[in-house]
């Protein structure tokens, strides 16, 4: 089978394309042929080594996939042909790829490979945040970050789902333009000269009552300021690529929270409830409440392109490989 490897750490154009034995699925393992698969901010930075997790070479990208079991393991109860997506955490970026039968999911007929192979990581990482973590009530205000990327979309698209005042701040016209069409009721442009004065005026003088951050940089600390009182500020990730800082005197008085999100050790954490969620998930998007983007698809030959895409914030929602 052919397979994106990653041989030593670097950028996108590092990465090659290789013939590799075609794996076999142990107990409790599936063989997917993969049909779709998912590119995440991560992906980008697993190859370079600056991510939390940091395999050993030669390794293939890739966390999130959808397609059909091919074989099936000792002990497990998904058959051939059954159509799943599924959490691999790598080896993702190839034309078949082993995978934990408890990390897959199967599919209900409404709903296509591209948009399930979009689901997992985004939607269940904004998923958690908002309705685990920030603990979203229908009325209150949200302001996502970043909104017209994969997690910031799908926050957007969520937060509208369960009834929030959903503001989005983006980059350009065409991300800003993504979020009204996915429920945002106004925009920031995050060029603006003052961040603060733009959230004042379209979150209202109280401010927001979560915020939705994976951008970190210097947009956390302005938002983190114009929060409402008892507000709650997610901490998702650092797509701009610096680390903030927070002085501990905000929190206070603000009487707010900084609240931390981390998908995968929730799902490590908490298995059960993850996997329910998921299915949860999964019924929202089958009855048409959720509707993941899938903006753009790749050849498994494009990978590069996809993370330089990813890497240079030219993205808007989701794109899949497409082996």
């Amino acid at each position: 089978m052919r397979a994106v490897l990653c041989r030593a750490w670097g950028g996108p154009e590092t990465l090659t394309i290789e013939e590799v034995a075609t794996p076999e699925p142990g107990p409790g393992e599936v063989r997917i042929r993969v049909l779709a698969a998912g590119v995440n901010f991560p992906d980008v930075l697993i190859i370079q080594k600056k991510y939390q997790v940091q395999p050993p070479l030669p390794f293939t990208p890739g966390a999130e996939i959808a397609g059909e079991v091919e074989a099936a393991g000792p002990g497990t109860t998904l058959r051939p042909g059954t159509r799943v997506a599924g959490f691999c955490s790598l080896g993702g970026f190839a034309e078949q790829v082993v995978v934990a039968e408890s990390a897959c999911i199967a599919l209900p007929d409404a709903v296509g490979m591209e948009q399930a192979a979009s689901l997992l990581l985004a939607y269940g990482t904004s998923w958690h945040a908002l309705r685990d973590r920030a603990l979203l009530r229908a009325g209150e205000t949200l302001l996502v970050l970043g909104a017209g990327g994969g997690v910031g979309l799908a926050a957007v698209d969520i937060g509208h789902a369960m009834g929030a005042r959903v503001v989005a701040a983006a980059s350009s016209a065409a991300k800003l333009a993504a979020a009204v069409e996915y429920g945002a009721a106004a925009t920031i442009d995050t060029g603006e000269a003052s961040l603060r004065d733009a959230i004042a005026r379209t979150c209202g003088k109280a401010g927001p009552d979560v915020i939705y951050d994976p951008v970190g940089g210097d947009l956390t600390e302005p938002a983190f300021r114009s929060i409402a009182w008892g507000g709650r500020h997610l901490v998702v990730g650092f797509a701009a690529g610096a680390t903030p800082s927070i002085a501990l005197n905000l929190p206070l008085l603000k009487g707010a929270s900084l609240v931390g999100v981390f998908w995968g050790g929730f799902a490590r954490h908490q298995p059960h409830e993850q996997r329910a969620e998921t299915e949860e998930m999964m019924s929202w998007l089958a009855a048409g409440r959720l509707r993941p983007k899938v903006s753009r698809r790749y050849r498994l030959a494009d990978v590069a392109t996809a993370l330089t895409d990813m890497a240079e914030r030219r993205v808007i929602g989701k794109v899949v490989i497409v082996p």
